[in-house]
């Protein structure tokens, strides 16, 4: 089916990347954004609208990329960077340019991916930031030390991480510790927050507590922070297999950026009714 022609309504596709799940509208050649607040707040809704842990609208590219991407949490907010989405899309414009490369534009600014033998793609997220300004944190403090219960890491990553090293991930309370970190004062856009073990010098076992969206299955930009903390902590090397609740991903952090690999799912194809556009708009 052609959704570009679909007919009486907004032409949408759902996607996951380690179980880590999305909402996809290409908006290329369009004038303005289709996506608003109240749109992206509704489509969130699992139950009375599509559901999803971010949406990302393809936008047309700037600076000579391919294309842009903007993306929402399932509250309605704006989400500065989506690693797991950014691979998601990305395989998807490069079947539509019957490539192997592209190039793309975020909030995070100018990003590449590539697709591997394997069929896994793999996206340069950029450097990580580590001092307190661009993470950003409220005030000046060690970001290696967070002097928060837990001594939690934190990084940016075109949005802000706290990452803590625990003994066992499996056995945190992640409902209950997640919105604390999430709404701390030290975090003024709030946070993602993830909880680490450690199972070998280069694997982790990671879950993960979305700012804006909750619990999720993975999260892509939240392996890159934890693989850098982890690093930065000494307790890994620069490349790490991260174990989620969704899959299994990877990051190598190189000189030229933070690379995250793993793998790629378009589910279904739908369009959203005029009747529920003019509802939310």
């Amino acid at each position: 089916m052609d959704h570009k022609n679909a007919p009486n309504g907004l032409p949408f596709v759902k996607m996951h990347g380690a179980g880590n799940d999305f909402v996809v509208i290409d908006s290329r050649g369009r004038a303005e954004a289709a996506v608003t607040p109240a749109l992206a707040l509704a489509l969130g809704d699992r139950n009375r609208g599509v559901g999803f842990d971010q949406l990302a609208e393809i936008r047309d590219g700037s600076d000579g990329a391919d294309f842009s991407l903007d993306f929402w949490n399932s509250d309605g907010s704006r989400a500065g960077a989506c690693g797991n989405a950014t691979r998601c899309v990305s395989d998807r414009v490069m079947r539509g340019l019957g490539r192997d490369a592209v190039s793309l534009v975020t909030a995070r600014g100018a990003l590449s991916a590539r697709r591997l033998a394997d069929g896994q793609v793999w996206v340069n997220m950029g450097a990580p930031q580590l001092d307190w300004a661009s993470v950003p944190l409220s005030h000046a403090v060690d970001p290696l030390h967070l002097p928060l219960a837990g001594d939690p890491v934190a990084v940016g990553m075109g949005n802000p991480h706290c990452v803590l090293f625990v003994e066992d991930a499996e056995a945190v309370d992640l409902a209950g510790l997640g919105p604390r970190y999430e709404h701390d004062p030290l975090y003024p856009q709030r946070t993602n927050v993830e909880f680490a073990s450690l199972l070998a010098p280069d694997h982790l076992r990671m879950r993960v507590w979305e700012r804006g969206t909750g619990i999720t299955l993975a999260c892509g930009s939240g392996a890159c922070a934890t693989a850098v903390a982890a690093h930065l902590r000494g307790l890994t090397g620069r490349q790490v297999t991260l174990t989620l609740d969704g899959g299994t991903l990877q990051v190598d952090w190189r000189d030229d950026g933070v690379w995250l690999t793993g793998p790629v799912a378009h589910v279904f194809d739908g369009w959203l009714t005029p009747e529920f556009l003019a509802a939310h708009r």
